[in-house]
């Protein structure tokens, strides 16, 4: 049995944002909403207009990892 708190490990399901069959359509609306508030968090202002799926979801990795590097500073 496993803990509800325990995130499930899926191997080999996370695709390359770069290998999306839907990476270029317009970013969503909860990606835009997330990279708003990872930015406001990190200091940062990103113009989110024109970015794509693939693009949204890149920047989202970079700043949740800049928000990973600051904390433990």
């Amino acid at each position: 049995m496993t803990d509800r708190n325990t995130p499930r490990v899926r191997p080999g399901l996370e695709k390359d944002p770069e290998d999306w069959v839907s990476g270029d359509e317009p970013m969503t609306g909860a990606q835009e909403s997330y990279l708003d508030t990872l930015a406001r968090q990190a200091g940062e202002e990103i113009d989110t207009g024109d970015l794509t799926k693939a693009e949204a979801s890149e920047k989202i990795d970079e700043l949740r990892e800049k928000a990973r590097v600051d904390r433990a500073s």
